[in-house]
């Protein structure tokens, strides 16, 4: 059993301080992660890596004691985390660009809107969101590859299946949201 795992066992029962002691064990590796997702975002993003995995590191272990199975567990809850934070982000943009929270600023401090990736982001939540009821394995890939963007070898291990069968779901998966996100937009 990793070092990981036994953390991850140590948090599930409890242990206050394993928390302290997994947050550097998985730091880097969640900073990759959020740094390789980031980089896919449009320009003029806000939200940077560290901070991604920040608030991501709170929702995951944050006042509640959480339970994780394994390694491979707590990264697909990291990245569901990451999505969420991404997602939220999102919408609070959507929102604010038609009239919500208006207030004076200066003209310094404007942040170019981005309409379409945002746009884009919520369509792909929305469908994402359909997906999972329908084919769940197929919607846990999806968020490993495109909200963290793993690799299909990384996909495959932290999902617990082949390589082949990681590559089948993205590529099923795709089509899929294709399909509903061009139905819904079009």
């Amino acid at each position: 059993m990793s070092q990981a795992t036994q953390l991850l066992n140590a948090i599930e029962s409890g242990d206050p301080k394993a928390a302290d002691q997994l947050l550097p064990l998985v730091y880097q590796e969640l900073r990759r992660l959020a740094a390789r997702k980031m980089t896919k975002e449009a320009a003029g993003h806000t939200l940077q890596p560290t901070a991604l995995v920040h608030e991501a590191w709170l929702r995951l272990v944050g006042d509640q004691a959480p339970s994780f199975q394994n390694r491979a567990h707590f990264f697909a809850a990291a990245a569901e985390a990451m999505r969420r934070i991404l997602v939220d982000r999102a919408r609070q943009k959507r929102a604010a660009r038609h009239g919500g929270g208006q207030q004076r600023v200066e003209l310094e401090q404007v942040e170019l809107p981005f309409p379409g990736d945002d746009d884009q982001l919520l369509a792909v939540n929305d469908a994402l969101e359909q997906l999972a009821a329908a084919h769940p394995l197929e919607a846990e890939v999806v968020k490993l590859r495109y909200f963290v963007g793993l690799t299909h070898d990384e996909t495959a291990e932290a999902l617990g299946i082949s390589v082949r069968t990681a590559k089948y779901c993205w590529a099923h998966a795709r089509a899929w949201l294709f399909h509903e996100i061009t139905r819904a937009t079009g």
